[in-house]
């Protein structure tokens, strides 16, 4: 049972860590809670359930199911990525010099207008994505994982390898770290700054969507909303590891997703969605820059 509960939260908690992932990198970069994130994960969702019902009206999926998925997966993460682009052009990079207020209103004003927008263009009933995995799996130590399980699992750990990789090893990784250090040192020896940003929402917006396809080839049904308490729950994970750091989004993403688990099957599933912000207030209370959070220095 216990084992069992544990892949169900590392099921949760790797989509969990996607999302948390573009609020720390944003917030890193530019101090800004991009609240509209969430609605990026919902609109990949139903990116895959549109690319995919394409491709299977055209036969495509019965001829080459791994070839589908791919190109789904690809042309979903191409869409949300565009999302992310036009958002932080028109939504956030002309409040860039405005007050810290301002930004945070708009992407409250973001989140609201992609959630309607969705419910008048999709409509607002369930949208299903058809079952592509079979409910098999392999079992062990009296613990089942389907194989989407196991498909979320280690697609989540490939992309939260790749992009600590990419930050860490490559010249726009360090021109990102040079940025969230200090925009305007980094302006001066030669960073384009507003590349960057760009870059960054870019990247959120596409793990955002591979986040969002694959929630929706688990639990099989979607709508407009579940954007807003994924959301909700993916801040409060990048909070709980230390909002700006990459490590510390994947660790956050990871326990809220085994909290929720554990205290659904050994407490009570009514209250499910409280678990994670009372393991959010606990740590905060015992260490304010959550765990991976070191103490802000300020700039003179």
């Amino acid at each position: 049972m216990l084992l069992q509960q544990i892949i169900n939260g590392l099921t949760l908690g790797g989509v969990y860590a996607l999302i948390a992932l573009g609020y720390t990198m944003v917030y890193g970069i530019l101090e800004l809670i991009n609240f509209a994130h969430g609605e990026v994960y919902m609109i990949g969702a139903y990116s895959g359930i549109i690319v995919f019902g394409f491709l299977t009206s055209i036969g495509l999926s019965s001829a080459s199911l791994p070839l589908s998925l791919g190109l789904t997966f690809v042309i979903s993460v191409l869409i949300c990525g565009a999302y992310g682009f036009t958002m932080e052009r028109v939504a956030y990079r002309p409040l860039r010099a405005a007050p810290r207020l301002s930004p945070l209103i708009s992407a409250i004003g973001v989140s609201i207008f992609l959630q309607n927008y969705v419910m008048l263009t999709q409509g607002a009933t369930d949208k299903v994505f058809p079952g592509v995995f079979a409910a098999k799996g392999l079992e062990f130590l009296g613990a089942r994982v389907t194989y989407m399980q196991g498909s979320i699992i280690v697609v989540s750990a490939v992309l939260m390898a790749l992009l600590r990789s990419f930050v860490m090893k490559t010249k726009a990784g360090r021109a990102m770290r040079a940025v969230a250090q200090d925009r305007t040192m980094a302006s001066l020896v030669g960073v384009n700054v507003d590349g960057v940003i760009v870059l960054t929402f870019i990247i959120g917006s596409a793990l955002a969507a591979a986040a969002g396809l694959m929630i929706a080839m688990y639990y099989g049904l979607v709508n407009y909303s579940i954007g807003y308490i994924a959301g909700v729950k993916a801040f409060a994970a990048a909070v709980l590891g230390g909002i700006g750091s990459i490590e510390g989004a994947m660790a956050g993403g990871l326990l809220l997703g085994l909290t929720e688990s554990l205290g659904s099957a050994y407490i009570s599933s009514e209250y499910k969605d409280a678990y994670a912000f009372i393991m959010l207030i606990v740590v905060l209370l015992i260490k304010p820059t959550g765990l991976f959070g070191g103490r802000a220095e300020e700039k003179v």
